[in-house]
């Protein structure tokens, strides 16, 4: 192994384990983590099951709106994780790690592998809530599960990065999430399917990789013919996911090549 490999390895290494050393040894996120979505499923999901019905199934809406909110988990943590870049940036300790012998190659990917997993360790915390939901853990298909929120949470932290790295300040950072992000995940069918009588919605859906994501999340839950998934199958959900977190990836790639990022 060369010594460049070596460095590069080490820099990720430390920059995952710290993300996720920050996150445990906060209560209050731990407690926020788990807290927000359950109340936001509760209660989006008792006001609208009177009047939900799903075409063809009996499924009710809390259970329709589990995956969705699943999903919500994963793209918050990843907006609010990767502030972090920001921070890191003015308290000088991004700066230190320029100086290291890593390249900046290494410090996205450990960002973003420090992200993502503090994603799905709040996703892991919100699936506790399955049989609630009405899903039993011993007939989910866990490696499609795993797979699907593990590449969604990989190329949300990723764009993340690309906008934390061309921003200077906090509130700045989050007003372009929550204008970016955020009507992803409304347009992904989380809360409610695409309907044919709506092409429009419906093409937008499908050109929208978190709709992919929630997708393979509700297939993993309910099976290949879950209610609300694309169609396609496992496979073309996971395909797209792969290539979203692949260019995501690249473009936090090239946005960290200008040099020290925004001032």
């Amino acid at each position: 192994m060369t010594s460049g490999l070596r460095y590069d390895l080490a820099t990720v290494d430390v920059l995952w384990r710290r993300d996720l050393a920050r996150f445990f040894r906060q209560p209050s996120r731990l407690a926020g983590a788990l807290g927000q979505p359950v109340l936001f499923w509760l209660i989006i999901g008792s006001g609208m099951a009177s009047t939900f019905r799903m075409p063809g199934s009996d499924q009710g809406y809390l259970q329709f709106f589990y995956p969705g909110v699943v999903l919500m988990v994963v793209l918050f943590a990843a907006i609010f994780t990767t502030v972090s870049v920001i921070e890191d940036r003015h308290a000088g300790f991004l700066q230190a790690v320029l100086a290291g012998p890593g390249s900046r190659g290494a410090l996205v990917a450990g960002k973003s592998l420090g992200s993502a997993s503090v994603a799905l360790s709040q996703a892991a915390l919100f699936l506790l809530l399955l049989p609630s939901a009405g899903f039993s853990a011993l007939s989910v298909r866990w490696p499609l599960l795993l797979a699907a929120l593990s590449l969604a949470a990989v190329g949300l932290a990723a764009l993340g990065f690309a906008v934390a790295w061309a921003v200077d300040n906090v509130q700045g950072y989050h007003a372009i999430q929550m204008t970016l992000l955020v009507p992803l995940w409304v347009v992904s069918g989380a809360m409610f399917p695409a309907s044919p009588e709506h092409p429009v919605f419906a093409a937008v859906m499908r050109a929208n990789p978190v709709a992919y994501a929630v997708s393979a999340t509700r297939r993993a839950l309910g099976g290949p013919d879950a209610p609300g998934a694309l169609p396609g199958g496992a496979a073309v959900d996971l395909g797209v996911l792969a290539l979203f977190a692949a260019a995501a990836l690249g473009l936090a790639a090239l946005a960290a090549r200008r040099k020290g990022g925004a001032r």
